[in-house]
């Protein structure tokens, strides 16, 4: 199994780590190394990533949206 990675522009320590292998990205937070791990398909993580680069979960946007 893969192990984890975070950006480099991670100094808080509160960041989101990824790995990835076998076709499956997996997700969890860097606070609680034996957290809840998200997993998604490599499908779903270019999905998700393609809408990212395209600013569609910019946070104020996505807060409004939740918020209805």
């Amino acid at each position: 199994m893969s192990a984890f990675v975070k950006t480099s522009r991670c100094h808080s320590g509160g960041c989101v780590a990824v790995a990835a292998d076998d076709g499956v990205v997996r997700v969890r937070s860097t606070l609680v190394a034996d957290g809840p791990v998200a997993s998604f398909t490599k499908a779903e993580w270019d999905e998700f990533v393609a809408g990212v680069r395209r600013g569609e979960f910019d946070y104020d946007d996505v807060a409004a949206l939740s918020s209805r």
